[in-house]
Order: C-alpha cells, then sequence, then structure tokens
C-alpha cells in the first residue's frame, strides 16, 4: 500500500511502514482478538421509539395547555375586500373622453368617482373649451351650470398667469405643463340606490417643467369628496370638496431633472379606474 497519506497512513497499514496485512472476517475463531458480540438490535429500538412517544405526549400536553394564548386574525387583519380586486372588468364606454357606464352598485359608484377625480384634476380644466367639456360629461344635469360657473371662476385668467400659461392653458414654448391625478383608493361614505358620497384619496402633480419655469412640478397627497346621483344609466357628480391629506412621508428617492419629468409625462398615458 502506498505511504501518501499526510496522517500517518492509510487503511490496511501498520504504522505507516508500508507493510500490510490481509484482514478476513471476523469470526469466533478469530487469533488477533476477542470473538465480537452481535449488537442488540432490540434494545435500541425500544430506545427509539420510547423517545418518538415522549415527544409526541410532549407536543399534545403544549397544545391542550391552557395558558397557550389564541390568535385572533379578525383583530389585525384589513378586510379583503380593502386590499383585493373586485373582479369587475373595467367599463368600456366614454363620454367626452371620461369613461362612463359604471354598475348602479358601491363598486360601480366607487369606480366612477376616480374616474372623475383623473378628469377633474387633468391639465384639460385649464383650458375652457376642454373644461366645459369635461364639466358636461361627468356632471349631473341638475347642477351642471352651477358646477360649470364654479369652474370657470376657479380656473380664472388671473390663475394661469400666475402658474405660468398662455391664455388658453398652454405652457409656453420650451416647457411642458402637468397636472395629473392618480387615485390611491376610495371609500363609500354613504350609499343609496339613487345617490351616493365617496372619497377618493389622490396623490397629483403639478407644475412647469423647464430651466426657467418658477414653478417646478411638485406632488401632493389630497382627498377629493364627490356626492353622486344615479340619472337612470349612470353616476353623475352633483358636487365636489377637496382637503389635504393623509401625506405619507417623503422617501430618499433622488428628484429628477425637469427633461426627465417631461418625457415621462409625455410618454406614460393615464389608466380607466374600476374598483
Amino acid at each position: 500500500m502506498s505511504n501518501d497519506d499526510q496522517y500517518g497512513g492509510g487503511y490496511g497499514e501498520v504504522g505507516g511502514t508500508g507493510q500490510t496485512r490481509t484482514r478476513l472476517p471476523d469470526s469466533p475463531t478469530d487469533p488477533y482478538g476477542p470473538t465480537r458480540r452481535t449488537p442488540r438490535a432490540s434494545r435500541s429500538l425500544i430506545t427509539v421509539v420510547g423517545v418518538v412517544v415522549l415527544l409526541i405526549a410532549a407536543i399534545a400536553f403544549a397544545n391542550q395547555s391552557p395558558d397557550t394564548p389564541s390568535t385572533d386574525q379578525t383583530q389585525d387583519s384589513p378586510s379583503s375586500s380593502s386590499t383585493s380586486p373586485t373582479g369587475n372588468r373595467p367599463v368600456d364606454g366614454k363620454n367626452g373622453g371620461v369613461p362612463s357606464g359604471f354598475a348602479q352598485n358601491e363598486q360601480g359608484a366607487q369606480s366612477a368617482a376616480s374616474n372623475f377625480a383623473v378628469a377633474l384634476g387633468s391639465d384639460g380644466m385649464f383650458n375652457t373649451a376642454r373644461r366645459h367639456g369635461i364639466v358636461d360629461a361627468v356632471s349631473d344635469e341638475s347642477t351642471r351650470a352651477t358646477l360649470q360657473s364654479g369652474f370657470d371662476a376657479d380656473y380664472s385668467a388671473t390663475l394661469l398667469s400666475q402658474i405660468g400659461l398662455t391664455k388658453d392653458g398652454l405652457a409656453p414654448a420650451g416647457a411642458t405643463f402637468v397636472s395629473r391625478t392618480v387615485p390611491v383608493g376610495a371609500k363609500v361614505r354613504n350609499f343609496a340606490s339613487g345617490s351616493a358620497a365617496v372619497d377618493v384619496w389622490c396623490v397629483g402633480m403639478f407644475g412647469l417643467t423647464g430651466e426657467k419655469s418658477t414653478r417646478p412640478v411638485t406632488n401632493s397627497w389630497f382627498t377629493l369628496s364627490m356626492t353622486l346621483k344615479w340619472n337612470g344609466s349612470d353616476w353623475k357628480v352633483v358636487a365636489t370638496a377637496q382637503k389635504d391629506g393623509p401625506t405619507p412621508v417623503t422617501g430618499d428617492n433622488p428628484v429628477s431633472d425637469s427633461g426627465e419629468i417631461a418625457g415621462a409625462v409625455n410618454e406614460f398615458g393615464g389608466f380607466t379606474y374600476a374598483r
């Protein structure tokens, strides 16, 4: 046998001298040692079975202990309806570019309010003709004139000038105007077959891109409250109100330059929202 083993000898070697001897199977007449005793397998098996039985008994005792606290998943877990999709497909119809044809139920009211929030928070509201078309599409006939006059007063020529827009609500040359509303969630405050009060939690982007802009694009969080009316075929807006928040802590994301913001606004389209 070789003596390459660094530990001083391999299997079958004696003292690492290179001498060998042949190992024969053990037998009762082995001249090199006493007769080996056959292992008592039955004792080992009994020991293993005994340990297993003790473990099972300990686990059963622990499960039956009165000190073991019970878990009430209903206390900490949110309602599944608050996060899971409803399965309802988004509407296919549009009225003046605004989705329409929502179901006459709470989910339909939330979907309608979410899509109306997007339209009422878009850059189209800063142009008179486009604004009138949006309000006509989302408002109920009974309050349409009141809503139109109120929005006309809000989006006055003075406001457009302060923002840096032209009288037609357009950005100056070399700049991009950004006004976009993104719903985060919706809830129903009151509901009946012919009316609904819905709150839509939103994040908005607003401002002008460009090196000379005095109003860079910023984001804000707000809640838009809507009173809706069922007109026989769809939900329509009767009244709107807005308040700030809820607002999360600002993250550590690096701020993008105005060119990147302008490119994203022009490249990324909006969505049709369904609850």
